[in-house]
């Protein structure tokens, strides 16, 4: 896939100059943008449902409560 770029094609200004930069690192912060974000995609209904964050969580956490009110009391740790 190395084409050469038709410079009318180029949409980076001149002032951009990459190749002059250095120190630079490709995914130098992937690892911790990874462990601090976790993505979904909702099927069109549930965001409709749930438009924003903060509405998937709220609900999310209703369900946690929810959940662990109703887990039963009888449940022997195992060693």
């Amino acid at each position: 896939m190395n084409q050469e770029v038709d410079e009318l094609d180029d949409e980076l200004r001149a002032e951009y100059d990459f190749s002059k930069m250095a120190g630079g690192v490709r995914g130098k912060y992937v690892e911790r943008y990874r462990s601090q974000t976790n993505l979904v995609l909702l099927d069109p209904d549930i965001a409709t449902a749930f438009p924003t964050d903060a509405s998937v969580n709220e609900a999310l956490r209703l369900l946690l409560q929810i959940a662990q009110r109703h887990q039963p009391n009888n449940l022997v740790e195992m060693d």
